[in-house]
């Protein structure tokens, strides 16, 4: 689902650099250089130029002589990920809850009965674009824009370990079921319910990637 208004170039290459850096593609330590970028995307030097610098501003790299290094997402930063979410995401799910239109429920009952119908069918990938399409429901149906701001590039962030995490069946099958419980509560109409439904799924997808992390360290 795309909730965000078309973006630039420079946006789009920024976004493809940056979802390689999470998802493991450009290692911790790499030396990432504008002619080899332009190489490999396929565009001109300014628009990688802008993509580096909004890069550096989300520290997930440092301009060096040599070229922009890779610094990626640590475990610290992924426990202070969580923390910033376990705030305000349930927040964003209660704002959800009063604000939503019922065109929007629609949108996000499909998104879950399809992410179920992957997770029986196995298919990470499917799974974790759809865990992205909820949450990005849930951030832009609170109607609140500085909420889905600082949580949309949040949850981005941890991509790297969703995908790990979405591999594991049984854990893509209790992110599902967590999905389902804030569906209902919204579907309710219930505020209190659906605050709590949301905090439980990011205390419990907490557990499952700092799990993750620890058991095999980056």
């Amino acid at each position: 689902m795309d909730v965000h208004k078309p973006v630039s170039l420079a946006g789009q290459v920024f976004e493809r650099i940056e979802r390689a850096i999470l998802l493991g593609e450009y290692a911790h330590g790499t030396v990432l250089t504008e002619t080899q970028l332009c190489k490999d995307l396929g565009v001109s030097r300014t628009p990688v130029r802008e993509a580096l610098f909004r890069l550096e501003e989300e520290h997930l790299v440092r301009t060096t002589p040599k070229g922009a290094l890779v610094l990626g997402i640590t475990e610290q930063d992924l426990k202070d990920v969580y923390d910033v979410r376990l705030r305000l995401e349930p927040l964003a799910g209660r704002l959800c809850c009063e604000r939503i239109a019922e065109e929007e429920k629609n949108s996000m009952k499909e998104a879950v009965d399809l992410q179920e119908f992957y997770v029986k069918k196995q298919n990470p990938a499917q799974i974790r674009s759809l865990d992205s399409d909820f949450h990005d429901m849930l951030y832009t149906f609170s109607g609140s824009r500085v909420l889905e701001e600082i949580l949309v590039p949040l949850h981005r962030k941890v991509q790297k370990y969703r995908q790990v995490s979405v591999s594991d069946p049984d854990h893509a099958e209790q992110s599902s079921a967590e999905h389902r419980a804030i569906l209902d509560a919204i579907l309710e109409g219930n505020p209190e319910k659906a605050e709590k439904a949301v905090l439980e799924h990011i205390l419990k997808a907490r557990e499952r990637m700092l799990g993750k992390t620890e058991a095999k360290p980056e």
